[in-house]
């Protein structure tokens, strides 16, 4: 009898390893699954203000619906009204993003700005999540970074905006390029090595970091082509 405990005890540890290894799988699906949609939607929300001609709702306004549903989304995370609420938040941001793509589209070159900005984020996005999946890395140390960096950043852009500072402003665009790399990295790898278990704040974290890493990029080519 006795040398049966080790079996059961491998069985035990094998059944739970392959429970975590669904349940990670099925995490990274979803969480995929609802980041399509949700840029999907995002798509959808900025060429219809592209098309419009929409105005800009200025800082404050982006500020206050950004944080506003974001904090929504996240209290909302675990029920199916979690949905609507991320959708909402990326539909909003959407939005926000087609005024700012109608002044580049203005520009000499504007539209090869765009999709080149396009086409790099995406580029960016798949070649840093594909690594994290693949080398199932932890970057569990970037946390405490990438919260310093993003706060400060966060701080630099208002300063420029509100400043008028050109300058600054490109800077900002540098650094965010970096923390949204480095957030792709640890966000997906916070879901291979457990964690994050819910797959809507996974979205919105990814989500993010494509919105911003789309905004500096599109920001940096657009005074390359100057």
């Amino acid at each position: 009898m006795s040398e049966r405990y080790p079996d059961s005890r491998a069985a035990a540890v094998a059944e739970g390893a392959g429970t975590r290894a669904l349940a990670t799988n099925r995490l990274i699906r979803n969480t995929y699954i609802l980041l399509s949609m949700t840029l999907a939607f995002s798509a959808v929300t900025a060429g219809a203000a592209v098309v419009t001609n929409a105005p800009h709702p200025g800082i404050l306004l982006t500020l206050g619906g950004y944080f506003g549903l974001l904090f929504l989304t996240q209290y909302l995370r675990n029920s199916a009204w979690g949905l609507a609420s991320i959708f909402a938040l990326t539909g909003f941001m959407g939005y926000t993003l087609g005024p700012i793509i109608n002044a580049y589209l203005g520009l000499p070159n504007g539209g090869q700005t765009v999709m080149t900005a396009f086409g790099g984020t995406a580029a960016i996005f798949v070649g840093l999540s594909a690594y994290a999946l693949i080398s199932q890395r932890d970057f569990s140390f970037l946390r405490g970074f990438l919260f310093a960096g993003i706060l400060v950043a966060f701080i630099a852009s208002l300063a420029a905006v509100f400043l008028q500072m050109p300058g600054l402003s490109l800077a900002v665009s540098a650094m965010f390029m970096v923390l949204m790399s480095g957030l792709i990295l640890y966000q997906t790898s916070e879901m291979v090595n457990g964690g994050e278990d819910n797959y809507i704040m996974a979205t919105i974290t990814l989500y993010v970091a494509i919105y911003n890493l789309f905004l500096s990029l599109l920001q940096l080519l657009g005074l390359a082509n100057e």
